[in-house]
């Protein structure tokens, strides 16, 4: 019998919209301790808006969702501060402190939410950069590295509290092909050797399904697909397809809805000659 791995994460019948727009209508699924999963849809669809939810910025019209069996709806401001500390968040681009050098972008969260000594936490940041690789880069500003290597100290400074969850937001967004698989393979092997639990948001579908465990695959709110990379890929629902084959036409449109074109161009020639 194969070990049952217990969620980590879990949304249970989630509805969620801004004002009239509804964004989550019923999503119900499980992010398992120890695995990656990506969570990948068309943009959007939700996918950055699940993230929120689970760090608490927004609370669910309905439904729950639980970090480690708590739902984060219902937690007051201290309990919510003390569940984010468990929480790793890398932003889309890095999001670094442009004025701050490497090194006291990834020692910032230790000096905020801590009180340790200052040689234990240069330690602790030197360290966090040896596993991505710019021990040799903490005295360099942002502005002196490359996007890649803005990524990886983001990634850094999201580790640095030794969070149980890590949430990627778009990761590998406007990446080389150098520095995209550079940043994949270290979302797998932190994954793998620290024990972590993490989720990633992502449109690079080759890369994305290459680490990870299970794939979600959200649409018009709901789940279309979830399942592990090669039963999403063999998926026979038809907005599934198109988004794996990346096909203009299906279920997902190119075109906004829109009257006729033969209505338009016809009254725009109307008007011209009225003019």
């Amino acid at each position: 019998m194969p070990q049952v791995v217990a969620p980590l994460i879990q949304l249970e019948d989630v509805h969620f919209g801004y004002g009239e727009r509804p964004v989550l209508e019923g999503v119900s699924l499980k992010v398992p301790k120890g695995k990656v999963t990506a969570l990948m849809g068309a943009s959007g669809g939700g996918k950055t808006t699940v993230l929120r939810l689970i760090g608490g910025q927004y609370r669910a019209n309905s439904g729950r969702v639980l970090f480690d069996a708590t739902d984060i709806g219902q937690l007051q401001r201290d309990a919510l501060f003390q569940a984010r500390r468990r929480m790793g968040m890398l932003f889309q681009f890095g999001a670094l402190f442009t004025d701050m050098s490497v090194f006291d972008n990834v020692a910032f969260p230790l000096r905020e939410h801590t009180a340790l000594p200052q040689a234990m936490v240069r330690d602790i940041v030197l360290m966090k950069l040896q596993a991505v690789g710019l021990r040799g880069a903490r005295d360099l500003m942002p502005s002196q590295i490359s996007g890649g290597m803005a990524r990886r100290v983001a990634l850094a400074r999201a580790m640095v509290l030794d969070p149980e969850l890590m949430m990627y937001d778009e990761p590998f967004a406007g990446l080389d092909p150098i520095s995209l698989g550079t940043a994949a393979r270290l979302i797998r092997q932190l994954n793998d050797t620290l024990g972590l639990t993490s989720i990633v948001v992502s449109h690079d579908l080759e890369e994305t399904f290459h680490i990870a465990d299970q794939v979600i695959i959200l649409a018009n709110g709901r789940i279309a697909a979830q399942g592990t990379p090669a039963e999403v890929r063999n998926s026979s629902d038809p907005l599934v397809k198109q988004f794996v084959s990346a096909a203009p036409d299906g279920p997902v449109r190119f075109h906004y809805p829109a009257a006729e074109a033969s209505e338009d161009f016809g009254l725009i020639a109307t008007q011209e000659k009225q003019t």
